[in-house]
């Protein structure tokens, strides 16, 4: 199979107070705002995305889905899948973003606040489920990366295997939102490990991160997650794409 059937490069819409904003590391008091989410989903579509990644920011933090309205708008009105994480607990929450025309729903803090919610999401809806593991020092970070778990990410991505997970969403935090490249080594060791499918996220920078992770594909690296670079704009996504095709 070939990397460009394998590899995707998600382009990333983060929501808070339902604009389309990019945070530094995660912190909510380091914002830029770029606007309307539904124009940034129909641009990136235009441009030549293959999937949308979508994170609802105020309900990771508040526990619940928040901007789902926004969210619910975008995934109606592309005609690409679109993936969403941030603040979904609940079977319910899960369904409710599955019926509007979410492809992919991504559950982080719940697995390990509450493992009996994942293990029956995974059982229920299987393809549909994504585990983010969003990692500090190579623990587990919970709501909305506030918090740091005593849980380390590939013991907490075994056990989810173990249950029926089949895609992961790997982010490093001192990465997300710093243009300082992503941490290839520790995506592609946690993709080894597990033997399942990983997303990279947080810290490309430049098309050549973009080439790097795109030949760990044959390694379990599957796609790149891509933010800041695209937004201010370092490359455009016509460019990541064809990096992607030449690997």
């Amino acid at each position: 199979m070939s990397v460009k059937e394998t590899f995707t490069v998600y382009p990333a819409i983060d929501i808070r107070g339902g604009k389309c904003v990019r945070l530094f590391k995660g912190d909510y008091n380091q914002e830029t705002v770029y606007g309307e989410p539904l124009e940034m989903a129909q641009k990136w579509e235009v441009q030549g995305a293959s999937w949308l990644h979508l994170v609802d920011l105020d309900g990771a933090k508040a526990g619940h889905p928040v901007n789902d309205q926004v969210i619910s708008e975008v995934a109606k009105a592309v005609d690409i899948p679109v993936q969403v994480g941030g603040g979904i607990r609940s079977l319910a929450h899960v369904e409710q973003y599955l019926q509007c025309g979410v492809e992919r729903v991504i559950l982080g803090t719940s697995a390990i606040k509450d493992p009996d919610f994942v293990k029956a999401a995974l059982q229920q809806y299987g393809k549909h489920i994504a585990i983010g593991l969003d990692a500090r020092d190579g623990f587990v970070a919970v709501e909305g990366w506030l918090q740091s778990s005593e849980v380390r990410v590939e013991e907490l991505a075994l056990r989810l295997v173990d249950q029926g997970a089949e895609t992961f969403i790997f982010t490093d935090i001192s990465k997300d939102g710093t243009l300082s490249g992503p941490n290839t080594e520790a995506t592609a060791d946690l993709a080894q490990r597990v033997g399942k499918p990983v997303i990279a996220s947080g810290g490309v920078s430049q098309l050549e991160d973009i080439r790097h992770l795109a030949q760990y594909v044959g390694k379990g690296i599957s796609g790149a997650i891509v933010g800041k670079a695209l937004y201010q704009p370092v490359f455009s996504l016509t460019d990541a794409q064809q990096v992607v095709e030449e690997v």
